[in-house]
């Protein structure tokens, strides 16, 4: 009865009862932390090596510590330690090399994926202070990457590396495709402290990437900071927790690309590579490259001997050619297999380059050129015309400054593919992939959220979106794979034109909690391989002009979803009643 006629001001409150008061915030704030799915923004240092045991900080709001952990792949285990967001990861000398995805998870529900990368080169850590380019952190060898992080705003971080007059250095930094909060910039100083080289972005994000050949002998400088990405109201070094990179220091063979740009999967091939720090053959054998490690842009990363860099190279189901010049008139173009591509390049200044197809009436073609896509500074066109030069379709950008044309023939024969500058420039070190395939019926499947949750007793339901590609008509049957006992969804059939199913989740008023990876697929009713549905990880858009989203990651979507399923709550036993007071 009494709290009724408490006075409304704060201090008039009696202490037992605001004690009571701020128990009682306290137990509510942390119950409704506790009650949240973590936040995993990143993990620093970011990189480890094969046959390593580290301990690393995870940065976010993890709530209730010690967090639970997943990581797909396997060799890769994590240890939550006392100390709360500190993790302690034990890597296996087989652990595959490159990006892995890692989530924090609690009852709630999981974190969004982020990225844990696997090396095999050397690693170290950066050592602050290292904000002075007359006190850098000293490097005692090359190739060697470095785990840094721009910590706080206004952080520069140095290194020094010694190089003899002819040397040339390479220096590649990761931020941005980790998706770091952070548009880095790279400059090198020379030994009399002189800036000789500074970029920004490396034609293919907002990552940097110097290059630099020594005119004296001594230690150079390289500095990295940068600005808050997205960007804001303020023009200022940027860092924090999350601003975590990766840096690549080289003074050895390293490879830009490959010529011919792109490889046969299944097949072993010998490419030209273009570089620096080459001397003798730049010839190198890629070992044969299947379909499974090549993504879903049609990228893979491949090991060349004696080079200090893993190399990106595109990959497609025909023979890979090179240009030949003169053909810039339709009687002198090449004719190119179907399916198949061809690296060449446009010089001089207007040139053009035509290509012969031989098809049949109904064929249906996909052609695509990469070149902005690969880093080089083309604006290229790509159009399809008749003998008598008669323009037939025409496309300039369809994926960035890359186009791409889905062309059916309607009787005319032979056609011709000609790529074009838009800017009618030349430069003879930027190059072009031109590829074309038929266009077979192909499927995609995505779904809206890469983590779903469920409660007992509850009815979810999780829409899958069907792009159909190229005439595919086939009758599917959608269904997930992985569920928990007590959770059921029954298979869905989607008709021949049917672009969306709706899987529905039914959580037993008795399950048990469950935390885990799944996966949703569709197969053909009238048979095939099954396909798995993704949830894109990149995007790109703007927010009054400026650029938000990240376009490029070093993965760039994840197909192993993730299930929490939240049992009842167990039922409130009544306090018994006191006795009666005598």
């Amino acid at each position: 009865m009494w709290l009724r006629d408490v006075p409304v001001g704060p201090m008039s409150v009696p202490f037992p009862l605001r004690s009571f008061l701020v128990i009682a915030l306290l137990v509510c704030i942390r119950s409704q932390i506790a009650a949240a799915p973590p936040t995993l923004d990143h993990l620093y240092p970011v990189a480890l090596a094969r046959g390593s045991t580290n301990l690393i900080q995870a940065i976010g709001a993890l709530g209730t510590w010690p967090a639970a952990f997943w990581v797909d792949g396997a060799g890769i285990e994590v240890q939550p330690q006392t100390n709360a967001g500190t993790i302690r990861v034990v890597v296996s000398p087989q652990a595959d090399l490159g990006p892995h995805f890692i989530r924090a998870f609690n009852d709630e529900g999981a974190s969004g994926p982020r990225f844990i990368v696997i090396e095999d080169r050397t690693l170290i850590a950066e050592v602050e202070p290292n904000d002075e380019f007359k006190k850098p952190q000293m490097i005692a060898s090359m190739p060697v990457w470095v785990n840094g992080r721009l910590d706080r705003s206004g952080d520069v971080d140095s290194y020094a590396v010694f190089l003899n007059k002819g040397d040339t250095l390479i220096a590649k930094l990761e931020a941005y495709v980790l998706a770091s909060p952070v548009d880095a910039v790279l400059r090198v100083m020379d030994p009399s402290h002189v800036q000789v080289a500074l970029n920004h972005d490396d034609g293919e994000s907002f990552d940097p990437f110097v290059t630099w050949t020594a005119l004296h002998s001594g230690l150079h400088v390289v500095q990295v900071f940068g600005f808050a990405y997205p960007a804001g109201s303020d023009v200022r070094f940027s860092g924090g927790n999350s601003s975590v990179y990766g840096l690549a220091l080289s003074k050895g063979r390293f490879v830009r690309h490959t010529i011919p740009l792109g490889v046969q999967l299944g097949h072993v091939a010998d490419v030209e590579c273009v570089g620096w720090n080459w001397m003798g053959s730049t010839q190198r054998a890629v070992p044969a490259v299947s379909k499974s490690s090549s993504d879903a842009n049609g990228f893979a990363w491949v090991r060349l001997a004696g080079v200090e860099n893993a190399v990106r190279v595109c990959t497609g189901t025909g023979p890979e050619l090179i240009e030949h010049e003169p053909n810039d008139q339709s009687s002198q173009a090449t004719e190119l297999p179907i399916p198949s591509a061809v690296t060449g390049r446009l010089y001089p200044a207007n040139d053009q380059d035509r290509y012969r197809l031989l098809i049949r009436p109904g064929d249906a073609l996909v052609l695509r050129v990469r070149s902005a896509s690969l880093g080089f500074s083309l604006d290229p066109w790509l159009r399809i015309e008749d003998s008598a030069g008669n323009e037939l379709a025409r496309n300039d950008d369809t994926i960035g400054a890359d186009p791409m044309l889905e062309w059916t023939g309607q009787g005319t024969n032979p056609v011709f593919a000609v790529v074009g500058h838009v800017l009618h420039r030349a430069d003879p070190h930027e190059f072009y992939r031109l590829s074309v395939e038929s266009a077979s019926p192909t499927l995609e499947l995505s779904v809206p959220a890469h983590a779903f949750t469920i409660k007992a007793g509850e009815t979810n339901e999780v829409k899958v979106a069907v792009k159909r590609l190229h005439g595919f008509a086939a009758k599917l049957v959608v269904s997930a794979e992985g569920l928990p006992q007590g959770i059921t969804a029954t298979p869905v059939e989607v008709s021949d034109q049917g672009s969306e199913a709706k899987l529905t989740w039914i959580a037993s008023a008795g399950v048990q909690k469950f935390n885990g990876p799944l996966r949703i697929i569709a197969k053909p009713v009238s048979g095939g391989d099954a396909i798995r549905a993704r949830f894109s990880l990149i995007s790109s858009g703007t927010d009054n002009g400026v650029p938000n989203g990240f376009g490029k990651l070093l993965i760039s979507s994840i197909d192993l979803l993730w299930l929490t399923v939240i049992p009842q709550a167990p039922p409130v036993t009544p306090a018994p009643a006191s006795p009666p007071k005598k």
